[in-house]
């Protein structure tokens, strides 16, 4: 049912979407967190995920259900909503968490997605094989041709109106992701979750995720939705949802709060070492670190978790409005300085600009540059390879706005980092009118001069004159010979 999903709204290659679940007879907006409901032991009910933190969408393991005589019963006779208590979509996996764990599983992907739909699951998920990061190629090969061998099992299923995910592996070889998304792309499965990441997730390395999701995605048409596996930490959910995923789902909530382990978009803190709570959620608001480490452990765990599921929601909505606004990559900069690793996972991200500038809008809210990387984002590159296209001739100066000068020019462009050169007759244009500090990095300064050169190549027949006060010198005397400077300058 490849028409389940439809984006709305793009910011780079972030986007806000509705996700059709016919099954569930609901729509769920992406992107979206997904709770983890263990079928078993549930720290927070799925009913009060609904009802007091606006939960669309609940994952819960379909295999556990399949392996309890008492909750497999319950699941085939009640159905899995109504077991629930819960009126949204339900994913269900299948079991691979568990093969990767403990090496075997005693099901098929035939027999879980058949149980999958007689349970009443919305969105199912055959059996997978989980690639571990950096293991032998041959093992990456070898484990993703068994994934699409149960892939084309699985669309051969009758599952009636459940979706079915495609799981992508490929281990941390990137053309084998590629490969893997062409081929899941390829199938009549509906949603595509990037699998084997959480011991990358767990080892914070950020940069190799932005590096597999660009693989991923770079397979995938536009209409695919995206599951990042694992990826339930409030702290990375802006640069996640950046990066092109939509969908995420979280155990830490429950996990962390077990360990006594406090979520914030900064990363975690435990609860033994705060004074205060760095948060205005109800749970923080009407208790104090000290009263929670004085209660029974079972009402310290649940309030941990509300806490935890409340900042984990106000994250995703805070991504969302970014992405309204146009603005998600500059809070994506802002998480990205809460840790050096998540800096990485960024630059990794900007590194593949051009994808993020194919489907960003020409027009948003003002260009905020706040920092290093602000000069690499696709509103800069957009406006580089428009350069390209100007046809100007005679005399041109390229100035900053400070300053004046007597000499007479044919055309007088101004010139302002990180964009590079433009006509007055753009100032007031997106991104152009954006809010740039007047104490730049060199980073900036490099970057309006590879807008310079674009232009001077794109203009062989015209006279450039440069008046850049307060310039490096170095950047300066980079550019290319046939500029001059202008005289007392």
């Amino acid at each position: 049912m490849r028409d389940a999903f439809e984006v709305r709204t793009y910011d780079g290659a972030a986007r806000i979407g509705e996700l059709r679940v016919p099954r569930a007879g609901v729509t769920v907006e992406t992107p979206a967190l997904m709770p983890v409901v263990n079928p078993h032991v549930q720290t927070i009910e799925p009913a009060r995920l609904e009802s007091e933190f606006d939960a669309e969408i609940l994952i819960t393991n379909s295999y556990i259900l399949h392996g309890s005589d008492d909750l497999r019963e319950a699941a085939l006779q009640q159905g899995l909503h109504d077991l629930l208590d819960f009126s949204g979509a339900i994913v269900t996996d299948s079991g691979s968490f568990q093969l990767a764990e403990y090496g075997e599983i005693d099901v098929t992907t035939t027999e879980i997605l058949e149980f999958q739909r007689e349970i009443g699951s919305d969105i199912g998920t055959p059996v997978d094989i989980p690639t571990p990061p950096d293991v032998e190629r041959e093992q990456a090969e070898r484990e993703l041709a068994t994934t699409q061998e149960r892939l084309e099992i699985a669309e051969g299923v009758d599952v009636g109106e459940m979706l079915v995910n495609a799981p992508i592996q490929g281990s941390t070889y990137r053309d084998l992701r590629t490969q893997a998304a062409e081929h899941a792309d390829g199938t009549s499965l509906d949603v595509f979750p990037i699998g084997a990441v959480v011991p990358l997730l767990n080892s914070y390395r950020y940069a190799d995720i932005a590096e597999i999701v660009g693989a991923v995605k770079r397979g995938l048409g536009g209409d695919a939705p995206v599951h990042l596996f694992g990826a339930g930490h409030p702290m990375m959910f802006a640069l996640a949802v950046a990066m092109g995923c939509d969908l995420f789902d979280s155990a830490a909530y429950a996990l962390y709060a077990r360990d006594e382990r406090y979520l914030t978009v900064r990363g975690t803190e435990h609860l033994a070492d705060l004074e205060y709570f760095p948060c205005e959620c109800p749970v923080c608001s009407e208790h104090t670190p000290e009263q929670l480490r004085e209660m029974d452990d079972a009402r310290a765990e649940r309030l941990l978790a509300e806490h935890n599921l409340h900042v984990s929601f106000g994250e995703m909505r805070r991504v969302k409005q970014a992405i309204r606004r146009g603005n998600l990559l500059e809070l994506v900069e802002a998480r990205a300085r809460n840790h050096p690793t998540m800096l990485d996972g960024y630059r990794a991200l900007l590194d593949g600009a051009d994808r993020l500038e194919a489907s960003d809008p020409t027009t948003k809210d003002a260009f905020f540059h706040v920092s290093t990387e602000s000069a690499r984002r696709p509103e800069v590159r957009r406006h580089h390879q428009r350069l390209e296209r100007f046809d100007v001739s005679g005399d041109v100066l390229l100035a900053s706005d400070r300053g004046a000068l007597e000499e007479t020019f044919d055309e007088r462009w101004t010139v302002t980092p990180p964009f590079g050169p433009y006509p007055p007759a753009l100032a007031e244009t997106y991104p152009l009118n954006g809010e740039v500090p007047e104490r730049l990095e060199r980073q900036a300064y490099v970057a309006a001069s590879e807008g310079i050169r674009r232009l001077v190549s794109g203009n062989p027949g015209a006279s450039f004159t440069v008046a850049l006060w307060d310039w490096p010198e170095d950047v300066l005397a980079d550019l290319p010979e046939s500029i001059d400077r202008a005289d007392g300058f």
